[in-house]
C-alpha cells in the first residue's frame, strides 16, 4: 500500500476546554492505603521465616500475588523454605530502590485522594460496579507491573513512578527496557490514570482486536471518553499520554490526520501489520511526522466519539460502551475542519 504521507504542524496552542463535571462529594468511598513495600522490606536473614507469615494475614490474597505475579516465582514443592530465600534475594537487591521510595512517596495523601475521586466518580456513573477497598504500593522488579487490579485492591508498583530521571531508567539497561518517550511518564502524577485505566479495562475488556481500524479507533476513543469522565480534573497529557506539543498537534492537524486515514483507505483494514501502527503506542506515529504522537488511534476514535455524543445529548456512559462502534462512526459523521 502506498501511503500519502502529511507533515504534522505543531501549533503550540490551548488544545483544551473546561469540562463540566458533577458533584460527587457525597459518593461513599472506602479506600484503605497499605504500603506493602515498607513491611517487606522489613524483611531480613533473621526474620524470614516469621514475617512472611505475618504479611500473608495483614495482606490476605495480595502476598500471594507480589510472590507469583509480580516477582514471577514458580511454586516450589518444598515451598516457603525456598520462597523465603527468593522473596530475600529480591528485597536485598531492591534496597537502594527502596530508599528512593522512601524520600519520594513519604506521603502518599494526594495521590489517593485523586485515586478515591476517580473512584467516586465510577461508582457515580456505574453504581453497580464493585469497587476495590484498598490502594496497595509495593516494590516490585523494574521489568515488572506499575499497575494491578486485584479482586480487592488497586495495586501500585512505585518502581515505575520514581520520575522520568530516575538513574535506574536512564541506564542502559533501562532505556533497553523503556526508551524515553515511554520512562518520561513514569512520574508519580500518572499514578491516579493509570490505576482508573484498570478500573476502565475491568468494566470494559478491550475486545477490539482484528475489528477494522475504524472500529479499533472508536473502542479506543470510548474508553478515553469513559476516563474523561472518571478523571474530569486530570490533564488530557495525562489521560492519552501525549505530551503538551503532540496534543496541541494532534488538535490543529485534526483535518489532516483524518485526510491521511480517508486519502490512504486505512479505515476498514484489518491487517494487524498496518492498524499496529496507529493503535500501538510509540514515539511518534512514522508517517505523520516526528512531531505526532504515537497512538495516534485513541486520538481519532476520542474525537468521533465526542462527536457523536454531542449528536445524542443525554445518552449515558453506558449506552455508549454498549453501542456498535461501526455504528458511532457512521452516525457521528466526523468530518474535521
Amino acid at each position: 500500500m502506498r501511503f500519502v504521507s502529511i507533515a504534522f504542524v505543531i501549533f503550540f496552542m490551548a488544545a483544551c476546554t473546561a469540562k463540566k463535571a458533577p458533584d460527587v462529594s457525597h459518593i461513599k468511598v472506602d479506600l484503605q492505603v497499605q504500603r506493602f513495600e515498607q513491611d517487606l522490606f522489613k524483611l531480613d536473614a533473621t526474620n524470614s521465616r516469621t514475617l512472611l507469615p505475618q504479611l500473608h494475614q495483614q495482606y490476605p490474597g495480595f502476598l500471594q500475588d507480589f510472590i507469583f505475579n509480580i516477582l514471577g516465582l514458580p511454586p516450589q514443592p518444598d515451598s516457603m523454605g525456598m520462597i523465603e530465600q527468593q522473596v530475600y534475594a529480591f528485597v536485598n537487591s531492591y534496597k537502594s530502590v527502596k530508599d528512593s521510595v522512601d524520600k519520594l512517596f513519604t506521603n502518599f495523601d494526594a495521590i489517593s485522594t485523586e485515586v478515591k475521586e476517580g473512584l467516586q466518580y465510577v461508582k457515580y456513573y456505574f453504581p453497580e460496579y464493585k469497587l476495590p477497598q484498598k490502594l496497595v504500593t509495593f516494590i516490585g522488579p523494574i521489568n515488572s507491573y506499575g499497575n494491578i487490579l486485584t479482586t480487592n485492591e488497586l495495586a501500585v508498583g512505585l518502581q515505575m513512578y520514581m520520575g522520568k530521571n530516575y538513574s535506574l531508567y536512564q541506564s542502559e539497561a533501562g532505556q533497553q527496557l523503556y526508551p524515553v518517550y515511554i520512562s518520561r511518564r513514569f512520574e508519580p502524577q500518572y499514578i491516579p490514570a493509570n490505576c482508573i485505566k484498570n478500573i476502565v479495562d475491568d468494566l470494559y475488556p478491550d475486545q477490539s482486536a482484528g475489528r477494522p481500524l475504524i472500529e479499533q479507533m472508536v473502542e479506543a476513543g470510548k474508553r478515553l471518553y469513559l476516563l474523561d469522565h472518571f478523571l474530569p480534573n486530570t490533564a488530557d497529557t495525562i489521560k492519552t499520554g501525549y505530551t503538551k506539543a503532540q496534543l496541541d498537534g494532534a488538535y490543529n492537524n485534526e483535518e489532516m490526520i483524518w485526510t491521511f486515514f480517508i486519502n490512504n483507505d486505512l479505515l476498514y483494514t484489518i491487517d494487524p501489520a498496518i492498524t499496529k501502527d496507529y493503535m500501538n503506542d510509540a514515539p511518534n506515529t512514522a508517517v505523520l511526522g516526528q512531531g505526532s504522537p504515537g497512538f495516534i488511534g485513541q486520538f481519532v476514535g476520542w474525537q468521533i466519539v465526542k462527536k457523536w455524543m454531542d449528536k445524542n445529548e443525554g445518552t449515558s456512559l453506558l449506552k455508549l460502551m454498549g453501542t456498535n462502534p461501526k455504528i458511532i462512526y457512521e452516525q457521528s459523521k466526523y468530518k474535521p475542519r
